[in-house]
């Protein structure tokens, strides 16, 4: 996205609340990658389309993109968070309290593709956020463990353009490789949204 687009975009999106605004400041001064606060709408824009209750975040760092999820889900809300580092774990819950979110939240500090294997679902969204080199593993993960209607959200998928690159380096081939299986498998109906890094928002069919 051009920055020019991307500063419009920033100025018209609404405010957020206070804890989410202290999210996307340690963002900034950690230099810890969120999805931010224009990708987050459209996160709580489909949680709420398609009555999503169960989520299963497959790379959560320190809770931005669940905090969209479980503000949309609301009590009903059951979310599965993973992440590989107990200290993100530790400051996700504590945003999670101070911001009085009704959702239950797992967390589960592991491997993210181990805890999908064990998880049976159904879930009606997996968003998928680990590492980009693991990202072709994620589809029958996530196909497996989606019911009919729910929603498989993929995020850096244009990765800061590298994608349109000649020369690509292992983990933006593997992206493309991702990018090019989910547009073929049936199980998923996909589109690629330009929105900010590129997210991939596919249907389970």
């Amino acid at each position: 996205m051009s920055n020019r687009i991307d500063r419009y975009l920033q100025q018209v999106t609404p405010e957020r609340p206070p804890v989410l605004r202290e999210m996307e400041r340690y963002a900034r001064k950690t230099g810890f990658p969120i999805v931010g606060p224009l990708v987050g709408r459209l996160l709580y824009q489909l949680t709420l389309g398609i009555g999503a209750r169960r989520i299963l975040e497959l790379g959560s760092g320190f809770g931005y993109s669940a905090f969209w999820f479980a503000w949309a889900a609301g009590a009903k809300g059951r979310l599965t968070l993973t992440d590989l580092d107990e200290a993100n774990k530790r400051l996700a819950l504590d945003f999670f309290e101070r911001a009085a979110l009704q959702s239950r939240f797992e967390f589960i500090v592991d491997d993210a593709l181990r805890v999908a294997a064990r998880r049976k679902g159904p879930f009606d969204i997996v968003f998928n956020d680990v590492d980009k080199d693991d990202y072709p593993e994620t589809i029958d993960l996530a196909a497996s463990r989606l019911r009919k209607g729910g929603l498989f959200i993929t995020d850096n998928l244009l990765w800061s353009g590298k994608v349109c690159e000649r020369r690509q380096d292992h983990t933006t081939r593997r992206i493309v490789e991702f990018t090019n299986q989910l547009y073929r498998d049936k199980r998923f109906f996909t589109t690629l949204l330009p929105l900010r890094d590129g997210l991939a928002v596919a249907l389970r069919v």
